[in-house]
């Protein structure tokens, strides 16, 4: 998927507007389609401008999340343990089956090596 189009577009197709052009007028004459013209000139009568929309999947607090402070402890009372390690004895304590990567990308977070 692409990007946002740039503020500096969306700027001049205000400035547009700002001279009496329709949504559609503005977007033929930036060459941006008929539908982004409409949506943004609905956007700034809304709102007051057309700022892009957050992209992407919000980020969550992930499955391992309630069991953070589990995991810390473990690392704590065993700095060497691996992530396998980590894996099973959350498995057979929390009952909670995940992959070892998963873990790795909570220790990161959380500023462990």
């Amino acid at each position: 998927m692409s990007g946002p189009l740039p503020n500096a577009l969306r700027a001049r197709f205000r400035a547009c507007l700002e001279e009496g052009l329709s949504g559609r007028g503005a977007a033929a004459r930036l060459m941006l389609s008929p539908a982004t013209g409409s949506r943004w000139a609905r956007a700034i009568r809304q709102h007051g401008d057309a700022a892009p929309a957050p992209q992407g999947r919000p980020r969550g607090r992930g499955k391992l999340a309630p069991h953070q402070a589990f995991l810390e402890e473990l690392v704590a009372q065993d700095p060497d343990i691996t992530l396998s390690e980590l894996r099973d004895a959350l498995a057979m304590a929390e009952g909670v089956k995940v992959h070892h990567s998963s873990i790795a990308a909570l220790l990161k977070r959380l500023g462990f090596s």
